[in-house]
Formats: structure tokens, C-alpha cells, sequence
């Protein structure tokens, strides 16, 4: 069984959780600490035991469900592609008759490691995944939010966050990899806060949320390491120190979503570090890593690599 934080045990038990995005990186550790803490989670993406999407990887939407009903919740997997506006509503159609509420909307779609790149001017950089990016970053977040938000408005105090990467601070001042990128992020982040002012008068929640250095399955891959050895590859990128686990994020996600007060964070921008440092929780290894603090102090302002009063 996945380990999981003792504070959050049952906390949710009862509420129903969508994570649309969930076969792997953040999207899942947010689905299994949501199990953790008794939720109901549906888990959507593309791959599937049967079928690989375009990123031709192992992790699938099934062992994310299994993961989340072996935390302690109960983990129901849904194929969906949340370009596809009536696979979406079909989704929220199945949520309505077999729960008759959705009380958490984690709106993780992303799928656009293989479509950008590195430092690349708009004028360079291929249109036609540049674009795609777009779409699989901001247009399915909408078509989620469009769908879904009806049901998770028919009970107050539902919560809507929207994933990102970089908090709202950092985005701000730093160049984000290429003009594609940089939009998407920002974009969901500015979405978040659309929705806030939407929500709010209706008794729902929404925010923006990023992990830190994220030790996702691809990550790992590319460094060539697993969760087990991970500083084997401090050697070569010796800032990696800074990296947390996606149930590090998982667990900000469940805290949020069991605090009576989330209301308080309505439109904000946060960080898997900065609420930990509120909440109380820790990653698996039992610490606290501030990874976006660490970059801009440390990383960013070209010191060497020294965790020390960052996690």
C-alpha cells in the first residue's frame, strides 16, 4: 500500500473527486492522496491498458485507479479525451448518475513534454506542435471546466484547481522555456483567477496550483534513475536536490480540499512548498522542499547547489 500522511486519513471521506489528467506525474500522486484521504477519485486520460496515446508510455489510467483504492479511496478510471467535448460531458453525465455530486475538479491535462522546444523563438519553433500545445494545455481545461462545473456547483464549498508550473510570481519575471510554454502556463494560471470571480458568488473555489521540480516517471527516466536512487543523478544535475515526489503535491491538493477555510486561497496562485510550510504535511522522505524559493534564491542567482533551509 502506498504510504500516505496519518493526518489526512479519512478526511474526505465521502467526497467525489475528478483528476482529469491522472495517468501519471502530478495528476496522480493528486489522485492517490486524495484516495489516501478516503475521496472517491474518477482518474481520465488517454492511456489506457488496452491503448497508448501519442506518448507510447507504460503508466495507465487503470494503475492510477488501483493505486487510489489501494491508498483507502476507491479509484474509478474513465478513458477520456478532454479535447473531445462529448467524451467530457459523457464523463460528467457518469460522475452525475453514479455520484450525484462532484465536490473536487483537479484540471491536470497537459500532455506537452514532446511538443515543445527548449529556448526556441516563435518563428522557429514548429507552428503545428506549438499549436497542438495550446490546445492540450489551455482549450481542454476549458472544456473540463465548462462541462463539469454545473455539477460541482449544485453543492456549496466545491473546490476547482487548476495545475500548472511556476507560481504566479515567477511566471511573471521568468521566461518560461518558449513563447508556446510560457502561454499555457500563464494562461492557466489567469484561468484559475477567471474562475475564482465566477465561483465565488456561487460558493465554489478556484486556484492555481505547481508542483516544485516534480520527480514525475519521465523525469526519472530522463536522468536515468529511479524514485529509489534518485540522487544518483545529483552528480550531473546537482539542483535536482530541490525535487519532490507527485505525492508532494498529491498532499497539498488533499489538504486543500479538506480545509472548511479554502475560500481564503479563492483566485490565488500556490505552491505545493508554500502550503506544506501552512498545512503541516511533508513528502515521502518526511521533508519540506520550497523549490520555487530555492530557484530564484539559489538556482536562478547562480549560487551552487545547497538545499540546506529549503526542504
Amino acid at each position: 500500500m502506498p504510504e500516505s500522511d496519518a493526518g489526512n486519513a479519512g478526511t474526505l471521506q465521502g467526497r467525489i473527486a475528478l483528476v482529469a489528467g491522472a495517468t501519471r506525474g502530478a495528476g496522480r500522486g493528486i489522485a492517490v492522496e486524495l484516495g489516501a484521504a478516503g475521496a472517491t477519485v474518477y482518474v481520465t486520460g488517454r492511456t489506457t491498458r488496452a491503448r497508448r496515446s501519442e506518448y507510447d508510455r507504460p503508466e495507465t489510467i487503470e494503475d492510477t485507479a488501483d493505486l487510489v483504492t489501494a491508498a483507502g479511496g476507491r479509484g474509478v478510471a474513465v478513458p477520456t479525451d478532454h479535447l473531445d467535448p462529448a467524451q467530457v460531458a459523457a464523463l460528467v453525465e457518469r460522475i452525475d448518475a453514479e455520484q450525484g455530486r462532484l465536490d473536487v475538479l483537479v484540471n491536470d491535462i497537459w500532455g506537452g513534454e514532446t511538443l515543445f522546444e527548449w529556448d526556441t523563438p516563435v518563428w522557429e519553433h514548429d507552428l503545428d506542435k506549438g499549436l497542438r500545445l495550446l490546445r492540450l494545455g489551455v482549450e481542454t481545461h476549458v472544456i473540463t471546466s465548462h462541462h463539469a462545473l454545473p455539477l460541482l456547483l449544485r453543492h456549496p464549498g466545491g473546490l476547482v484547481v487548476e495545475m500548472t508550473d511556476g507560481t504566479a510570481d515567477y511566471n511573471r519575471d521568468t521566461y518560461r522555456v518558449n513563447l508556446f510554454y510560457d502561454l499555457v502556463k500563464s494562461s492557466v494560471q489567469r484561468m484559475a483567477f477567471a474562475l475564482a470571480h465566477e465561483l465565488a458568488p456561487r460558493g465554489a473555489t478556484a486556484l492555481a496550483l505547481t508542483p516544485g521540480w516534480l520527480r514525475s516517471e519521465m523525469m526519472l527516466e530522463q536522468f536515468g534513475v529511479r524514485e529509489d536512487n534518485w540522487r544518483d543523478a545529483l552528480e550531473r544535475v546537482p539542483h535536482f536536490a530541490i525535487s519532490e515526489t507527485p505525492r508532494y503535491v498529491g498532499r497539498a491538493v488533499a489538504a486543500l480540499a479538506a480545509d472548511p477555510d479554502v475560500a481564503r486561497y479563492n483566485g490565488r496562485s500556490l505552491s505545493s512548498g508554500g502550503l506544506a510550510q501552512e498545512y503541516g504535511f511533508t513528502d515521502l522522505d518526511g521533508s519540506r522542499p520550497d523549490a520555487w524559493r530555492y530557484l530564484v534564491e539559489v538556482q536562478d542567482a547562480g549560487r551552487p547547489a545547497d538545499v540546506t533551509g529549503y526542504r
